[in-house]
């Protein structure tokens, strides 16, 4: 495989799972054919999803990366690999619509030690297949009047929200006014009901590739985990 221009490692349901689908639906974009999903009759949405169809239906672990310098596709891929293989499948929270931030995300309703286990090691194993933040990406990132903490993890990992800022969300729009999450909230919750009523363990972590800037990511390879 080429290098992609950018590597995230994510968590997302698989094809069988009715949040794949639900998820696939909501957003216009199956993230693993990259075909478009026909999306609900309602105004509006394709323009408030348009940021999150981007990046397809998940909830991020490492985020979106550019591979360093004499690194290749490959490393990343036994990396994860590794880390799959040494990680236990467990049990999702109950999810929920909630406002995260004035954008709409599935959020679990308690969180849970080995989600939070897993996003952590996420970051710290692929992290080393990470080129350096540019300038402009960090100076980017610090327009948000991040936390001295959030500050210190983009600094380090290049991203502010891991590790003790790290929370799990599957982002469902774009940042909304008031008068927008009133319309879109309960249409969320009425479309999503069905799926998280499920129960769901996390048996696997994917890598999501991008092709080149603008372009969707995509799900490139599944790992389960079997620890």
């Amino acid at each position: 495989m080429a290098a992609p221009a950018r590597i995230a490692v994510y968590y997302a349901p698989r094809p069988d799972d009715p949040l794949f689908a639900a998820g696939a639906t909501w957003l216009g974009r199956d993230p693993e054919s990259d075909a478009p999903s026909p999306q609900p009759d309602i105004p509006d949405i394709v323009e408030i999803t348009a940021e999150p169809r981007l990046y397809g239906f998940h909830a991020t672990l490492k985020p979106p990366m550019r591979l360093a310098e004499g690194r290749q596709w490959f490393d990343v891929v036994l990396a994860a690999r590794a880390l799959a293989d040494r990680t236990a499948a467990f049990d999702l929270p109950r999810l929920s619509v909630q406002d995260v931030h004035g954008f709409l995300a599935l959020r679990e309703a308690i969180s849970r030690a080995p989600l939070q286990a897993l996003a952590d090691a996420c970051v710290e194993h692929i992290d080393p297949f990470r080129a350096p933040s540019s300038d402009a990406e960090l100076a980017r990132r610090r327009r948000a009047r991040l936390s001295v903490e959030q500050d210190a993890m983009l600094t380090r990992w290049g991203y502010p929200y891991v590790f003790n800022t790290w929370f799990f969300h599957m982002t469902l729009t774009r940042r909304l006014t008031a008068e927008e999450k009133v319309r879109f909230q309960p249409t969320a919750e009425a479309h999503f009901a069905r799926a998280i009523s499920v129960p769901r363990r996390v048996s696997d972590i994917c890598l999501f590739t991008q092709t080149a800037p603008g372009e969707p990511f995509v799900i490139a390879e599944r790992f389960p985990l079997r620890g």
